[in-house]
């Protein structure tokens, strides 16, 4: 772990166990940072420490349930305790919604998933955000969906949730860019993860024909690329972009 970008950076990333949030914390691990892992399953985020760690890297793992608000405040307070900042927080926890139109959802769906996709982003800055201000900076990097700046076949409560993400990410960015908090999302398309496996069952048979119609470059993104896209927007490279919906989808919503 050579590179120094985020060298004494304290990062906390939520949903970090498995997917996209495991490749962010060890990028973030790659380039210095110490980084806190939270998320459910307590024997992933250890698996994510435990590969940090054989890198030479630093990190750590503090379950919490983004749904429940106290949990994520002990969480965040937690952070701020042990290392006595939050410099950067990446809210990524999230659940699969889709395979289904709209009216075939029952209630039990739709609160599964805004409950975790977008209640959980909100508890999560809102916890975040008064340790930013304490300190006076930060950056907070929201994983949204292309599913947050246009519409998803079969996929209306992740659709909403997501919408609902970006316009949080824009709202946070106008209220705290004065205070010298940024406040970005990332719009990822289909991803190679355990997150799409569970949407490509869900969808069935035609699934791989639907993402890859849609992608002009002609394949699934790997999580190694969203990471790259949250670290650039995360780090002193964007410090003048907040605000923003940044898509990684091999052009998917270039059509």
């Amino acid at each position: 772990m050579s590179q120094t970008r985020f060298e004494d950076k304290v990062v906390l990333i939520t949903g970090g166990g498995t997917g996209i949030g495991r490749s962010i914390a060890l990028a973030f691990a790659r380039q210095g940072a110490t980084v806190v892992v939270s998320g459910r399953r307590v024997e992933e985020l250890k698996a994510t420490v435990a590969a940090i760690e054989a890198e030479g890297g630093t990190a750590d793992a503090c379950p919490a349930d983004v749904t429940d608000d106290t949990q994520v405040g002990e969480l965040v307070g937690t952070v701020v305790a042990r290392y006595g900042a939050l410099h950067i927080a990446c809210n990524n926890a999230g659940v699969p919604g889709s395979g289904r139109k709209l009216h075939e959802f029952g209630t039990d769906d739709w609160s599964r998933v805004v409950d975790t996709n977008l209640q959980g982003v909100w508890l999560s800055m809102r916890h975040q955000v008064p340790a930013m201000l304490e300190q006076g900076s930060g950056s907070i990097v929201n994983v949204a969906s292309i599913a947050g700046v246009v519409g998803y076949l079969n996929a209306a409560p992740y659709t909403a949730a997501k919408h609902g993400v970006v316009g949080l990410t824009r709202n946070a960015a106008i209220d705290y860019g004065p205070a010298g908090i940024r406040v970005n999302a990332v719009c990822p398309g289909p991803v190679l993860t355990p997150m799409l496996e569970q949407a490509r069952r869900d969808r069935g048979p035609s699934a791989d024909e639907f993402y890859l119609r849609n992608i002009p470059l002609g394949r699934l993104a790997q999580p190694e690329e969203v990471a790259s896209a949250v670290l650039w927007l995360a780090s002193d490279d964007a410090s003048y972009i907040t605000g923003q919906a940044l898509a990684v989808d091999g052009g998917w919503t270039a059509q």
